[in-house]
């Protein structure tokens, strides 16, 4: 049985890897799990980077579509037990990529947004989650 703590660290590492799909992430993703996986051994590295640009293709096909998500964690998940299960002493590799996929995300993303906002009559709009963004609204007759 995977001790606990190697379990949640293996949860950890299949969220982290599916969350870097279609990111600036994803490059960082694939080399790290790659070499995780691939302990060395330079075939089943190149294995294990085709399972994951499958993962990224089948989850980027669907991306509105959690299920996917939950899917493709689930399956991460149970190979990365695998792995620590065998290789106990991958655990703290997979520490590292877990934090650095983790501050990639965060340095990327503000987080959930949920914005409600209401117009009437000529009043204009500008909503952004996060970013830089410029905006110019032009006076009548589409002057600026």
């Amino acid at each position: 049985m995977l001790a606990e703590a190697l379990s949640a660290l293996a949860g950890a590492g299949g969220t982290a890897l599916v969350g870097a799909v279609a990111t600036d992430s994803w490059q960082l993703a694939k080399r790290g799990f790659s070499q995780l996986f691939g302990r060395g051994d330079q075939g089943r590295a190149a294995v294990i980077e085709g399972r994951l640009e499958r993962t990224n293709s089948v989850v980027g096909a669907a991306v509105q579509d959690e299920r996917v998500r939950l899917e493709q964690q689930a399956a991460w998940t149970a190979r990365l037990e695998d792995l620590l299960s065998d290789h106990p002493e991958a655990a703290e590799e997979l520490q590292t990529l877990v934090e650095q996929l983790t501050q990639a995300a965060g340095a990327r993303s503000a987080g959930d947004v949920m914005q409600h906002a209401v117009a009437y009559d000529q009043a204009q709009q500008v909503v952004q989650g996060h970013g830089q963004q410029t905006n110019l609204f032009s006076g009548r007759g589409g002057q600026a």
